[in-house]
């Protein structure tokens, strides 16, 4: 007889967190709460590093509330590319979502992506460009800005045919997960493209959907985020360029 720990996982959800103290508990209760109601199995993986605060506590005090929920400490780096290919990479799930930890996308929204994957596509990938009106609380005008001219630079250079490269709500099959992540060299704010750029090399399908999204005016993102996105995107053009990635 199988057992439960022998059933296969059917989504892994993966939060990198960095100094969500404030933030991290209501968002693991409001998934939690969402995916307890499916009638599917899942998990939920925090991978933390490098916080100054409770981060690390707080959710290890979660996994006494929410069996599902799974503890990891980065043993790479603390950026947020080393936490999202860490977590990608030990989740057992069928389908692999990272999301943030703030909850910008609202995990009701992993019911629009998860039907694509019935369709054969193995990438699938939330998007803020595709119908903006979805977008409930919007980022000033000047980031708005930068976020549209960078997605020019990285159509032309890396990844043509993607809107959004950087909304963080992103979904893959088991082995597109484990391909992929394997591969990651940009483990800064890039790492979104690098991601897309190694899902297109290895012809994996993809699929940009429109989600909800609501800009949470307490981000920690700095303005300089978007410059340092530019010069990682040119470091992944030219390992595209010199067949870095096989």
């Amino acid at each position: 007889m199988e057992t439960e720990t022998e059933k296969e996982i059917y989504l892994s959800v993966i939060i990198p967190a960095y100094n969500e103290e404030k933030r991290i508990g209501p968002t693991l209760k409001t998934i939690d709460k969402f995916l307890r109601n499916k009638n599917y199995s899942y998990e939920i993986i925090v991978v933390e590093a490098g916080s100054s605060d409770k981060t690390a506590e707080l959710v290890q005090n979660y996994t006494k509330s929410i069996p599902n929920l799974r503890f990891m400490k980065a043993q790479s780096g603390i950026f947020k590319g080393n936490k999202v290919k860490e977590g990608m990479l030990a989740a057992k799930g069928k389908y692999r979502l990272f999301t943030d930890a703030d909850n910008a996308t609202p995990i009701e929204e992993a019911e629009k992506l998860l039907p694509f994957f019935n369709q054969g596509y193995e990438v699938v990938i939330g998007s803020r460009a595709v119908d903006r009106a979805l977008i409930k609380v919007h980022q000033p005008f000047y980031r708005e800005f930068l976020g549209r001219a960078g997605n020019v630079l990285i159509q032309l250079l890396a990844v043509p045919g993607i809107k959004d490269t950087q909304c963080g709500f992103k979904c893959f099959t088991a082995k597109a997960a484990q391909d992929i992540f394997s591969r990651l060299t940009i483990m800064g704010w890039g790492f979104d493209i690098e991601v897309l750029a190694l899902a297109n090399l290895k012809k994996y399908r993809i699929k940009e959907v429109p989600v909800v999204w609501i800009n949470d005016p307490n981000s920690t993102v700095s303005a300089g985020a978007y410059f340092t996105t530019l010069r990682e995107l040119f470091k992944i053009k030219f390992n595209l360029i010199t067949k870095k990635y096989g």
